[in-house]
């Protein structure tokens, strides 16, 4: 077992643009056979939401632009499959899982039209339809075009076949684009890309040495929800003499680390977070998380120049705690760098030989110091912005919005938990320095996580409840579409 790749499940949660062209289910959750689904044959094959399935082909390879601002906002860039280094190598040789034959021939369709210069390294083949052949008849172009399997690239699209009874060494990572009814049946199509791919006595002069090619192997899904709901039921069924369930789960996430990608951030969850997730749509740790988000803040040149004219701002600033071990006037100074970098940079495109090493040093030092400082506003806007969620628990009418709670109901609480007046968080907001739009849905994924939480036990929290109160809006509840997986 030496040769035995170590399988890691990364689920990644899509754009609300792309959540809302296929979400249903209990959880509102993604539904990807209908944002895969695709008609015709051949040629012919279209996906009915190309657009959109052009996004996703942009997201996994990190050439989504929509993105772009958001990865700056967190000064981090999440492990997506075709483009994180740590990844590509384990995406040489990979297996997209569809829903159905026009969706393979959809997919292969796209990704070779001319503007997708990115896949054309990739040899496509259609492990799908009855042009592929009946059942191991669809493995020889897939050892065809693999070969060694060192210098080519390759995707295998399929909607079924070669997920039973195949192996292919060099099949590093599977993508998950298709929803399955059995936790039995997407572990048996996961477990394709965990056979050994290794060398035998590479060097010619020790038979029983073995070089491994594959230490590890990947499952990629973009319906977290439901893909953790599988891996729950399956850590169950594996464990029927146990009671707990979370220490179910936890015996095969100890072989099978998860990690998800949410808000911004990737995050191991344990045992306990994926139960939460299974059950309610989210954990408690990813819940938190949101209220730890650089997203949640503005402190971009624009947002500080209007609290920097802004005197009651500036106060208000002021006096959130640990601001003043920042230094005098901060925010000016992030501006001032910000306008010598902008200057020193259009110098040097103004000049034909560039900048001189004195002035190379300076841009440099400059732009250390203008992110070092634009960091630390940050993380000080942040802190803040966690004691917020404190409020939630203050009020049981849950269509009351945060904002209610915070300016009506308990005004002189705000003041002692987070050091401002209402008004003074009330200037900040309307100044943009808080995305009141992000609250909303924090405390919106706050409200449906207690409400199912409660309702597996059997607890109807709020019986006759029609709408949620978020931070500074109300919106209906929703009935449950049904249960679905």
């Amino acid at each position: 077992y030496a040769a035995l790749p170590q399988m890691r499940l990364l689920t990644y949660q899509m754009p609300d643009e792309l959540l809302a062209i296929a979400s249903g289910g209990e959880f509102d959750e993604f539904d990807l056979n209908a944002f895969f689904e695709a008609s015709g044959t051949g040629v012919d094959a279209r996906f009915k939401h190309k657009d959109d399935v052009q996004k996703w082909l942009d997201i996994i390879r990190g050439g989504y632009a929509a993105q772009s601002l958001q990865y700056l906002k967190t000064g981090t860039k999440p492990p997506l499959p075709y483009s994180d280094v740590r990844l590509l190598p384990y995406l040489q040789h990979s297996f997209w899982f569809l829903p159905n034959v026009a969706a393979c021939h959809a997919m292969a369709n796209l990704l070779a039209e001319r503007h997708n210069t990115f896949w054309r390294d990739y040899k496509v083949v259609v492990a799908a339809g009855p042009a592929a052949g009946i059942g191991l008849a669809a493995l020889p172009p897939v050892r065809r075009a693999i070969g060694g399997g060192f210098d080519s690239k390759t995707i295998t699209l399929s909607c079924g076949k070669l997920t039973t009874g195949v192996t292919v060494p060099q099949w590093s990572a599977i993508l998950m684009l298709r929803n399955l009814q059995s936790p039995e049946t997407y572990f048996q199509a996961a477990f394709r890309v965990q056979s050994p791919w290794l060398i035998r006595n590479p060097e010619g002069d020790d038979p029983n040495h073995e070089e491994i090619l594959k230490p590890v192997c990947f499952v990629f899904d973009f319906a977290p929800t439901r893909a953790l709901r599988q891996l729950s039921e399956y850590g169950i069924k594996l464990s029927p003499g146990e009671p707990n369930p979370e220490n179910a789960v936890k015996d095969l996430v100890a072989f099978l680390p998860v990690l998800a990608y949410a808000d911004g951030r990737m995050v191991q969850i344990d045992a306990g977070g994926i139960l939460d997730i299974a059950m309610a749509g989210t954990s408690a740790t990813l819940l938190a998380r949101k209220w730890e988000s650089a997203l949640l803040v503005n402190v971009d040149n624009r947002t500080l120049q209007r609290v920097l004219d802004n005197p009651d701002a500036m106060a208000a600033v002021e006096r959130i705690e640990g601001w003043r071990a920042l230094g005098d006037h901060v925010i000016e100074t992030i501006i001032n760098q910000s306008d010598k970098i902008k200057k020193l940079k259009d110098k040097a495109k103004a000049k034909d030989k560039g900048l001189t090493d004195k002035e190379k040093k300076q841009l440099s030092k400059e732009e250390k110091e203008f992110r070092s400082k634009r960091k630390l506003v940050q993380e000080k806007l942040i802190k803040f912005a966690t004691r917020i969620p404190a409020f939630m628990y203050l009020t049981d009418f849950r269509e009351n919005t945060l904002e209610d709670v915070i300016t009506r109901l308990e005004p002189g609480l705000f003041q002692t938990v987070t050091g401002l007046t209402v008004q003074d968080f009330d200037l900040l907001v309307r100044l943009r320095v808080f995305n009141t739009e992000l609250m909303n849905a924090a405390v919106f994924a706050f409200r449906r996580y207690e409400d199912a939480s409660l309702r597996y036990t059997g607890i109807d929290s709020h019986e006759g409840l029609q709408s949620y109160g978020l931070y500074n809006t109300v919106v209906a509840k929703e009935e449950p579409a049904g249960y679905e997986v």
